[in-house]
């Protein structure tokens, strides 16, 4: 088992920690007894495991084929999904708490969930239950189908007619208990009870040594749930820009499945190759200006995606947290800020970090290049360390450096807030971190165009609500919802500052 920063402990807690490393370090000087094999006693009721398509084809070939197919399934069937949300009135209006200006259809998540499904009954081949894994990767992964399914269906709903906030956690939650599978005294399923020590040899344990259900496994339980939990949340929290949560996604599943082949673990490789092919299916649809969006449907699968695939194959929470690191601290941040005002962590407003951005003058295409720049780099670093700890002799420093490249991530994010305020002082005016929304009202709703004509904070917010006085939007009717759409006369915008200008330009290709 790869050693990493944070890592997903399956062996079996026979002894220590460090007996624990030396059974991965025989593991890693035998990588031909690694390779998973088929076993005909497995459940494995794939059609991959039915079609034998593995027998005859190289082994590099079945990720690339796998995600290629899920690809083009997600790219095809987006078609039939936008058609059919057009043709049904399943659009996500404009409204002040949407920044698009057309109608749009917003349940592109479909799409990418059913191409992943059928590309992995197809290619993906659960690898063999080895004698000391704690779990058998094909119950994983039928509980993985189990649990998407559950949480599609759930967002399917919120997207068509809306759920409260706490309805939606608790399908979350049960998602995560049905990965977690306990039955028979133990956990089954995806269970988060050590990690690797970054300065010493050896693991840190959670409270448990193994995966029963006890008392003690409380804390590696509430770490679990927080895991996939709020991996999911992270994804649809980024999910307010066009391409953006598909592309950081698609761009964390790929180096997912590098280096699950590095390691040898080539079904996960594959299924991390489906998952990463779905995703990016989906992206020329969903690219600036977006044809569709993936509403919640698609971000909570997506985010639970990313949760189990840095998981089952372990070596890969160290990647999630890097890649992602910035998503997440994020929304880390915009959740304490929120709570300090005396508000909910999932109290609507607009301060995100994409949010930010764009007042800072980015256009939407602008702030998907740095993020996919950012996820990128990190990836590049992610990989070269997973290739360092391969060797034995380097293995702890290649805990000690994913460690200070996650706090890296931190640092690139205090940048990011340096430089947004820094540019905000140029343009006359100061984004508080504070507040809960750009225009400094701290209770994040829509402010009256008059109001907004006063503040020079972030002077965007008169293009997202709906007031009759706004001199630069115009009312429209569609299907009974109202929305505002921007004047373009070359009159009106002689009205605004040149930064307000271009700032109306680039929020308008916000969804």
């Amino acid at each position: 088992m790869a050693a990493t920063t944070l890592e997903v402990v399956k062996l079996a807690g026979q002894g220590n920690g460090e007996a624990d490393e030396e059974h991965g370090e025989e593991q890693r000087q035998a990588p031909h007894r690694r390779r998973y094999m088929v076993q005909a006693g497995d459940l494995q009721l794939t059609m991959a495991a039915l079609l034998p398509v593995a027998s005859w084809l190289p082994p590099l070939a079945l990720p690339l084929l796998g995600g290629i197919a899920a690809f083009v399934l997600t790219y095809l069937l987006t078609f039939v999904v936008r058609a059919l949300c057009r043709r049904m009135g399943w659009l996500d209006y404009p409204s002040e708490r949407r920044v698009h200006t057309v109608p749009v259809p917003r349940l592109g998540g479909v799409a990418i969930f059913l191409s992943f499904v059928v590309a992995s009954l197809l290619f993906y081949t659960p690898a063999r239950n080895i004698p000391t894994s704690l779990y058998v990767e094909s119950t994983v992964y039928w509980l993985f189908l189990l649990a998407s399914l559950l949480l599609v269906t759930v967002h399917l709903i919120d997207d068509l007619i809306g759920l409260k906030p706490l309805i939606k956690l608790l399908a979350q939650t049960v998602a995560a208990a049905i990965l977690l599978a306990p039955w028979e005294g133990r956990f089954h399923g995806i269970f988060l009870f050590s990690f690797n020590n970054p300065f010493a040899p050896g693991l840190v344990y959670l409270g448990v040594r193994d995966n029963a259900i006890t008392l003690a496994a409380i804390p590696a339980l509430c770490f679990t749930w927080f895991w996939m939990v709020g991996m999911m949340n992270t994804v649809n929290l980024i999910d307010g820009v066009d391409g953006l949560a598909a592309g950081v996604v698609g761009i964390t599943g790929l180096f997912t499945a590098l280096i699950s082949w590095v390691f040898h673990q080539e079904s996960i490789a594959v299924l991390a190759a489906i998952f990463t092919g779905a995703v990016l299916g989906f992206l020329p649809h969903n690219w600036n200006p977006a044809r569709i969006f993936m509403g919640d449907t698609g971000s909570m699968f997506l985010g639970l995606g990313l949760a189990v695939m840095s998981t089952i194959g372990g070596a890969k929470l160290a990647l999630a947290l890097m890649l992602l690191g910035v998503p997440i601290l994020d929304v880390a941040v915009v959740a304490i800020n929120r709570v300090r005002h005396g508000q909910r962590p999932w109290h609507y407003d607009k301060t995100h970090l994409h949010h930010r951005l764009m007042a800072a003058g980015l256009t939407v295409k602008q702030i998907c290049y740095l993020f996919y720049g950012v996820t990128l780099a990190f990836g590049v670093l992610a990989a070269g360390l997973s290739i360092l700890s391969l060797d034995i002799a380097n293995r702890q420093n290649a805990h000690l450096f994913k460690f200070i490249s996650i706090l890296l991530v931190v640092v690139i994010m205090v940048a990011l807030i340096v430089w947004i305020d820094y540019r905000q002082r140029q343009r006359g005016g100061r984004l508080q971190l504070g507040d809960s929304s750009p225009s400094g009202h701290a209770d994040g709703a829509a402010v009256s165009a008059t109001t907004q004509e006063q503040e020079t904070t972030l002077p965007t917010e008169h293009l997202t609500s709906t007031s009759t006085s706004t001199p630069a939007s115009t009312r429209n009717q569609v299907s009974g919802n109202s929305w505002t759409q921007p004047a373009s006369s070359s009159e009106e915008a002689s009205r605004l500052e040149p930064g307000e200008w271009r700032l109306q330009t680039g929020i308008d290709q916000l969804h």
